[in-house]
């Protein structure tokens, strides 16, 4: 319990104190005068003043942020080094940089991972590596480090061998014998047919990882394309997922919670490419043009630098409360998806206890 609450605390706050730094790092190199800048939110800790700018240590370690003076229009009081008073594309790299941050935060983790674990290639054992939510799998109870002895009577001892017989039954139901801490076990589930058009039958496992050591350059470039590959996996589900009309499959931060929480038990490699991807997450969000994020006020930005034109405090006000709005109701939908997903496994938990007793 104590490693997990460490490792979401951990998480949390690198992820958002990187992003806001990155605002932070800009505004002082544009002469932006910073007012504050924080670890943390809540009651202050400890705190100095050095120059213009408080910095503080707060209670709840869940990120930081980062005050720029005449951040507000109504604050505005002519100051030349205030936010608003300096030119538009000046103001575009000071959001730009938050999510620059976040990608260059985990380039880091994914090269650090690469070259102090090695190059990770698919395992040929028959040891459950991944876990996908939500398939039968992750239903009937089953682990990363599960190994499986038998699928259907018939004993594996590779896991390409395992996959074929899987493979084998799209639609069909599937009796797995595993072993876990060397006590032995099954359970009854039903295999899908994979979504990739391929016909096979899945059941939402994935071998685990032998690591290969690789050169510093190497493992550089393989952290650069992990972050490439993220990103256009994400713009890719997302634009299938609106041409499909089908709801995308979003966690919230109990989904986050549970995935950090999992990952911080099951080896540091894993748990610290995880963060990697929560920063490259937290990144792309950043810069969707939703008002309040990145994205919004950079669209906001170069509309003032297309149309020589600023938006009023009044304007201000209507987008700033459509961004809201509207992150709210992202913000529901993914609690709701993550409240389901647990729902719908615990339920699956069940049926397959009453299944194996039977």
């Amino acid at each position: 319990m104590l490693i997990s609450i460490i490792a979401v605390l951990f998480t949390f706050g690198l992820v958002i104190f990187i992003h806001e730094f990155g605002h932070f790092l800009v505004c002082r190199l544009t002469g932006i005068r910073v007012d504050a800048f924080s670890f943390g939110f809540g009651p202050e800790l400890y705190g100095r003043t050095a120059g213009p700018t408080r910095y503080s240590l707060r209670a709840i370690p869940l990120g930081g942020y980062v005050k720029p003076a005449g951040e507000n229009l109504e604050d505005l009081s002519g100051a030349p080094d205030e936010y608003f008073a300096k030119p538009w594309y000046t103001r575009l790299g000071v959001v730009f940089a938050g999510p620059v941050m976040n990608y260059l935060l985990a380039l880091v983790l994914f090269s650090g991972v690469i070259l102090l674990a090695g190059e990770p290639r698919p395992s040929n054992l028959p040891v459950i590596g991944e876990i996908t939510q939500g398939y039968p799998a992750q239903q009937a109870g089953l682990r990363n480090g599960d190994r499986v002895l038998s699928v259907d009577g018939a004993v594996v001892d590779s896991w390409t061998g395992m996959a074929e017989i899987i493979h084998a039954r799209p639609g069909k139901d599937v009796t797995i014998e595993y072993e876990r801490s060397g006590a032995k076990a099954q359970v009854k589930l039903r295999a899908r047919t994979s979504p990739d058009g391929s016909g096979y039958g899945v059941v939402g496992i994935g071998p685990g990882v032998d690591y290969v050591r690789v050169p510093f350059f190497k493992g550089l470039r393989m952290g650069a394309y992990q972050c490439w590959y993220w990103t256009a996996f994400t713009v890719k589900t997302l634009a299938e997922n609106i041409h499909k009309h089908e709801k995308p499959d979003l966690a919230g931060p109990i989904g986050i919670v549970n995935i950090v929480s999992r990952a911080a038990h099951t080896g540091k490699a894993d748990f610290f490419f995880l963060l990697g991807l929560i920063s490259v997450a937290v990144g792309f969000f950043n810069l969707l043009p939703i008002p309040l994020l990145d994205g919004g006020w950079a669209a906001v930005y170069l509309f003032e630098g297309i149309s020589r034109r600023k938006l009023t405090e009044n304007a201000m006000k209507y987008v700033n409360g459509a961004g809201m709005a509207l992150l709210l109701s992202i913000l529901i939908f993914a609690t709701y998806n993550d409240i389901s997903h647990i729902a719908a496994s615990r339920a699956a938990k069940r049926a397959a206890a009453v299944q194996a007793q039977e």
